[in-house]
């Protein structure tokens, strides 16, 4: 079993960027982290170091639920819509929403084959809801909350695939559209039972 990381290394991975996942600390630090499987350092420069999957898992393990809304420490949360109150959609939300944007575009271009900016990367992968939730709140669909309409983003059984719904066709085909901008493919579909139409989203692998 591997071991788990030391307390510096500990603090290192917390002070991540919730997005990006890009690393500060000592040369030794990172290093370490390197060995571990937890960092890797990347090939362009400035060589900056970000955690792998494996370094987000164990970010993660002490970090509020993905659907929970962002933490009062300043931890950016997706919002994945069927909040129970409504939220803050003032200029510092668009502004804390446009910059997560930015930076997963940012971490695409590091991360992606040939710096490609178009499809999602490993992250999003690794992280549905949160990834396809953010596509959709940075192109301004407001989430469902406190009663209000607006999209849902929810896991499903299959792999690398989320479901989305929202009230009404045109919402529905807008959200689709939205998502197939960013790097996704989305396919609409019936729920046999209650015959509510959703979307099947999944990351573009091409």
């Amino acid at each position: 079993m591997t071991r788990p990381p030391t307390a510096a290394q500990r603090r290192v991975i917390d002070a991540a960027d919730p997005v990006t996942g890009r690393l500060k600390g000592t040369g030794a630090q990172l290093e370490a982290l390197v060995k571990r499987g937890l960092a890797f350092r990347h090939s362009r420069p400035p060589h900056d170091h970000f955690l792998t999957p494996a370094g987000h898992r164990i970010r993660e393990a002490v970090e509020v639920a993905p659907e929970a809304p962002a933490a009062a420490g300043g931890v950016f949360a997706a919002r994945v819509g069927g909040e129970p109150e409504p939220p803050d959609a003032g200029p510092a939300r668009v502004r804390e929403v446009h910059s997560a944007w930015q930076g997963l575009l940012e971490l695409r271009r590091m991360t992606n084959p040939n710096g490609e900016t178009d499809r999602p990367c490993g992250w999003e992968r690794a992280h549905l809801v949160q990834a396809a939730a953010l596509a959709l709140e940075a192109a301004g669909h407001p989430p469902e909350t406190g009663g209000s309409p607006g999209y849902r983003v929810r896991a499903t059984p299959q792999p690398e695939a989320v479901a989305v719904y929202a009230q009404g066709a045109g919402e529905l085909s807008a959200c689709a559209a939205t998502l197939e901008k960013g790097g996704w493919q989305a396919g609409e579909y019936t729920e046999p039972r209650t015959r509510v139409r959703y979307l099947l989203a999944s990351p573009r692998r091409t």
